[in-house]
């Protein structure tokens, strides 16, 4: 049988250790990454991570960020998981052989330690592509020593995923049912999941960030028939559970941070979920930014505009994350996303 094909060794909810083997094996076959011309239609070519294994390189760096961070969990100190997180991605990232940039991040809004709008990285010898990053999503959590933190990113072509500019706030609707509307009454995607599933409404399990602006989406839920899961952070890895057959959420909406919806998108996207998102600004200053910037808050982006083309989703837990049915991580172990991983 000879040595495994790339695709036998290294998939969805891959090791860091496995992902490290599948380089050194397409090293030793000499397999390059091709071209980043752009194509006749103007857009980047599809992104060939693992031809090239600069998956494992991407993998990594979320892997160096939750080593950073796991030694600040418990620590009650917020900004030092985020500054450590933020220092070990960056130095990680500096050398990967592609010509990078941040497109989105996380912890300005928070006033953060964070990888900042526009930075460029890698060696700028590989393929041009963007970044979707949060060092740490959670970090409350690992601060206080609870689950659900997590390093993360998402690596897209150049051009693809949804520039939010100066952004903040983002209502999001992500599910595995086709079809939901984020402008239509709550009530019709809990009775079209309920369709879809063949369950009473009683069964559809919703889970909406518990923050008083998201009061509404609790009340429509529940007034339709379902049940409510309320959270406090981390409705990254939620959403990738939303967007899963067999999971234990049907459904993920309500206002959350506009970087984690990016975010979202390329994982729901590889995933073959769904989702629908528009940017919700909170307060007049940050509506005045997006008005100034030409950004509309009342249009509805769909899965295509979120994230326009493949796009792969690298993890690494910082306490331990449930990602998908029946697989919980443990601090330090690492998943991915590959385009079409589960479609």
């Amino acid at each position: 049988m000879g040595i495994p094909a790339p695709s036998e060794v290294c998939g969805v909810g891959s090791s860091l250790a496995r992902c490290r083997a599948v380089l050194r094996w397409r090293m030793r076959r000499g397999m390059r990454e091709g071209s980043h011309d752009t194509r006749e239609d103007g857009r980047m070519p599809p992104l060939l991570l693992a031809e090239s294994a600069l998956d494992a390189r991407f993998l990594a760096a979320t892997a160096a960020a939750a080593a950073a961070a796991r030694r600040w969990v418990g620590s009650g100190d917020g900004m030092a998981v985020d500054a450590a997180a933020v220092a070990a991605m960056r130095a990680a990232l500096s050398g990967v052989d592609v010509d990078g940039r941040v497109l989105v991040g996380e912890g300005e809004k928070d006033a953060a330690p964070m990888l900042h709008l526009g930075e460029r990285f890698g060696t700028g010898a590989g393929p041009s592509v963007d970044l979707a990053v949060d060092p740490v999503d959670g970090t409350r959590l690992a601060a206080a020593g609870l689950a659900g933190a997590m390093a993360v990113m998402a690596v897209a072509p150049r051009g693809a995923l949804l520039d939010i500019g100066p952004a903040h706030y983002m209502e999001k609707l992500v599910s595995r049912v086709p079809g939901l509307r984020i402008d239509a009454p709550l009530a019709d995607a809990v009775a079209r999941i309920a369709e879809a599933r063949g369950i009473d409404a009683a069964a559809v399990r919703v889970a909406v960030q518990e923050r008083p602006r998201n009061d509404g989406y609790v009340c429509a839920a529940r007034a339709a028939g379902a049940s409510v899961e309320l959270f406090e952070h981390g409705d990254v890895e939620r959403c990738l559970r939303a967007a899963q057959a067999g999971a234990d959420v049907d459904l993920v909406v309500g206002i959350g941070g506009a970087p984690e919806g990016v975010l979202t998108a390329a994982g729901v996207r590889a995933l073959g979920g769904w989702m629908q998102a528009r940017l919700a600004p909170q307060g007049a200053d940050e509506a005045g930014r997006l008005a100034a910037s030409g950004r509309s808050a009342d249009r509805v982006h769909g899965l295509d505009e979120l994230c326009g083309d493949e796009a792969w989703l690298f993890l690494t837990a910082v306490t331990a994350c449930t990602v998908a049915p029946g697989r919980t991580l443990q601090p330090g172990e690492s998943w991915s996303v590959a385009p079409g991983s589960r479609r």
